[in-house]
């Protein structure tokens, strides 16, 4: 029984990661055509940077200075003091990212948690199999070919 549990549990939380990994993709497709509808274009200065959060400032043209609290959006490769275009949504001015790079980027991450996440969770699940088999009683039970019983 506990067993079967542990292979529900990582069955679980496969298909949670992946699912997860999905969403983050619609999620950026979405943030991305909020940004597109509506589109402000500037230029902006890093604040900080880092891999999965970026803190940029930037100007509208109504003179507004904005510094997103979440940071930027698609924040790879950038360093603390570099002046970048970034592309905002007018509705929106906290929804911002860099220009030129959309939701293609976040692609290949999640595949990658996906493929990883599976790598994983299916020969933990042919292991737990295996091993739930040889303390099953009744796997150990020889097994009749129909040929034998007839006889």
């Amino acid at each position: 029984m506990r067993l079967r549990r542990t292979r529900i549990g990582v069955l679980v939380a496969a298909v949670t990661v992946s699912v997860l990994a999905v969403l983050l993709v619609l999620a950026a497709w979405r943030d991305d055509y909020l940004i597109s509808f509506d589109k402000g274009v500037t230029s902006g200065e890093v604040l900080s940077a880092g891999r999965l959060r970026s803190a940029v400032t930037y100007v509208t043209p109504d003179g507004v200075t904005h510094n997103p609290k979440t940071g930027v959006l698609y924040p790879t490769r950038l360093t603390a003091g570099e002046r970048i275009n970034v592309e905002y949504s007018k509705k929106d001015p906290e929804l911002v990212r860099v220009a030129g790079r959309d939701a293609r980027v976040a692609i290949i991450p999640a595949l990658s948690v996906i493929v990883v996440c599976w790598v994983v969770a299916l020969p933990l699940l042919w292991v737990l199999r295996r091993f739930g088999r040889r303390g099953d009683p009744a796997s150990r039970l020889p097994t009749r070919r129909p040929a034998e019983a007839a006889a």
